[in-house]
């Protein structure tokens, strides 16, 4: 299966992303990893993306596609894979679905997690007291969601045209997100999940 999850920031995409791997048995390919990997490394590229997050800016396209790119052409992917934090804008979407077709492939389903405003600005505080992640203040979240809903929600909306969008009520335990998510998957994909 080849799908993505999508939702604003601090929607819990990185866990439940990392629960359907591991039930679907399918390789997560989360860009923000990639980019906090070389960042916590200090690589060129890592220094590049520190000061667009640090701005609560997203990576610039040419970056986050050449890495996406790079990516879905490895071996542990050929089969299918679950991609978070890509596409955000509809120039990656376009990209996306380039790379896709060079491989023979489609995108099965993209997954979108809801979750209001309100509660994912009270994760996000949270999670940068936890984890000192240094583009998580108030303002910067603020910026990104609003950054979300100009860039990432039209994405969610040509995946609705194109009839594979799935909406998935975000709040709640892990547990209950979850069971959602496998409810909502095994409705359109009854051979696929069990």
């Amino acid at each position: 299966m080849r799908m993505l999850i999508m939702g604003p920031p601090g929607c819990g995409k990185g866990t439940q992303a990392e629960r359907l791997s591991r039930r679907l048995d399918i390789t997560v390919v989360s860009t923000g990893e990639v980019f906090r990997d070389h960042v916590k490394n200090l690589t060129p590229l890592g220094r590049e993306v520190t000061v667009h997050l640090d701005a609560g800016d997203l990576v610039p396209d040419t970056l986050t596609n050449r890495v996406v790119r790079d990516r879905l052409n490895q071996n542990d992917v050929r089969v299918g894979f679950l991609l978070d934090g890509y596409p955000r804008n509809t120039a990656q979407l376009a990209e996306l679905d380039l790379i896709l077709a060079a491989n023979g492939h489609e995108l099965d389903v993209a997954v979108q997690l809801t979750v209001d405003d309100a509660e994912l600005v009270r994760r996000m505080l949270h999670r940068a007291t936890m984890t000192g992640r240094s583009d998580d203040t108030e303002d910067v979240i603020r910026h990104r969601l609003e950054l979300y809903r100009h860039e990432t929600v039209p994405v969610a909306t040509a995946y609705s045209e194109r009839g594979i969008l799935l909406s998935v009520e975000g709040t709640g335990s892990e547990d209950e997100i979850f069971g959602r998510l496998l409810a909502a998957l095994r409705a359109s994909f009854p051979a696929a999940i069990r």
